[in-house]
């Protein structure tokens, strides 16, 4: 008589993600709860910022903090309208929505406050923002959850990225929203998946790399329409939040272009880290452009021509990876942006890991090297530049990585079993189009 399977203590039946031994795992509430604890351990790390220990030692900084003073949401101003914001509009959106949420909850923003009434709100403040990026992680996790391999939502959830970043900024959002509409993608929905994105770029410019990869995609499988028709939804919905703010405030709206034109290599970019080497490279805006466009189309060349079309994923990792490692600023929280896209493109439990270590030097690194514990015994920015180029080396060896399952799709482990692009959507399934096999075909004649 066979002897009962083991099953953990959450679980149903036995499906196609079935663990090995009749081992059973429900990724929902096992993602869920490592997403809880993961935020537990993060409200518990800002623990000593709440009690007025110094930010940079106890590695607790948060925007949120810092810019209820530095923005003028303490004196209860609007954000562009009557208050300087360098992000995006819905971003300034969500920062003006928990503010007015803050006096709900009996906080005060105003001017003439005393100390003790401006604290008391910079604290409730800190709180609704925590429990709202919290709901937003949520959102980002069951958009996993819903995708062709449900389980790999407990990489996300289960992040030190999580953890360590998650309050840095309000990065969730954008999380969320790109989420959102890779998921409407999967499920075949361009109009959808253009409104989501649309909003995304309202909140962080980067989500509009998404439209590279899935330009060339498109154009491999002849499916120009679907491609139009998100590019349509997705200039719909960015105009619907920012043409109001632009036409009341114009200048504050443009804010937010300026300032990223007219900064130079800052805190984790590879320009920061060459200016602390003694290399001081000049019209970085015009270097990263190029690099920029000269990337774009070698991707596009990878992604057209490789032996079987590559999935959105992977073109979507790969060009956020490109991004990062020449934008003039790398901030700790951006890890975020990477961790879903890794998931989705190669979801190993190595990379997961290599690249969650090279995070986590970094994240120990940036702090040291802000409070002046690196340069202290007189090393200099060594450790702290050593540190930039091991989290660089680690996205190169990832992205690697990628791009070798691109070319030897039988490499991809999403693809065991014969799948072709699980979440791809329209693509998924698709034969290139006959110009592409004519070329092909030409290119392979002696």
């Amino acid at each position: 008589m066979p002897s009962p399977a083991r099953v953990l203590p959450v679980g149903g039946p036995d499906g196609r993600h079935a663990l090995p031994g009749g081992l059973r795992f429900a990724a929902g509430p096992w993602s869920m709860l490592a997403l809880t604890v993961s935020w537990v351990v993060l409200m518990l790390r800002q623990l000593p910022c709440r009690e007025g220990a110094d930010y940079f030692p106890a590695m607790c900084y948060s925007d949120i903090s810092a810019l209820f003073y530095w923005r003028g949401v303490s004196e209860g101003q609007v954000p562009f309208l009557q208050a300087d914001l360098e992000y995006p509009v819905l971003t300034g959106f969500l920062i003006d929505l928990t503010r007015r949420l803050t006096n709900l909850l009996g906080g005060r923003t105003e001017p003439g406050l005393t100390d003790d009434q401006v604290a008391h709100a910079a604290g409730l403040f800190f709180g609704v923002n925590a429990v709202v990026l919290f709901l937003l992680f949520v959102v980002l996790v069951w958009a996993h959850l819903k995708m062709s391999r449900p389980r790999d939502a407990l990489m996300i959830a289960a992040a030190p990225a999580i953890f360590t970043t998650g309050l840095i900024n309000w990065d969730a959002l954008v999380l969320a929203l790109l989420a959102l509409a890779l998921l409407a993608w999967s499920r075949k929905s361009p109009v959808w998946t253009g409104i989501w994105l649309g909003l995304a770029i309202a909140a962080k410019l980067y989500p509009v790399l998404m439209l590279v990869p899935l330009a060339v995609l498109c154009l491999r499988a002849s499916r120009w329409r679907a491609f139009f028709t998100t590019v349509g939804a997705t200039a719909a919905s960015w105009v619907a939040v920012n043409l109001p703010v632009y036409l009341l405030a114009p200048q504050g709206w443009l804010n937010f272009w300026t300032f990223n034109v007219d900064r130079g290599g800052d805190l984790g970019s590879i320009w920061y880290a060459l200016r602390l080497s003694g290399v001081d490279i000049t019209g970085v805006s015009g270097i990263e452009a190029g690099v920029m466009v000269a990337g774009s189309l070698g991707l596009g060349l990878l992604l057209l021509f490789a032996p079987r079309r590559p999935r959105l994923a992977q073109g979507l990792f790969l060009i956020v990876v490109l991004f990062l490692l020449v934008n003039k600023v790398y901030s700790p929280q951006y890890t975020l942006w990477l961790l879903p896209l890794l998931v989705l493109a190669r979801p190993r439990w190595l990379d997961w890991v290599v690249f969650s270590l090279g995070e986590l030097v970094y994240f120990v690194a940036i702090w040291a090297h802000l409070d002046g514990v690196l340069t202290s015994g007189g090393g200099g920015d060594g450790l702290y530049v050593a540190s930039i180029f091991l989290r660089i080396g680690v996205q190169l060896w990832l992205a690697a990585r990628v791009v070798r399952d691109c070319w030897r799709p039988e490499l991809d482990i999403v693809r065991d079993g014969g799948l072709d692009d699980p979440d791809g959507g329209l693509l998924d399934g698709r034969p290139d189009a006959p110009w592409l096999v004519r070329l092909r075909a030409a290119f392979a004649r002696p």
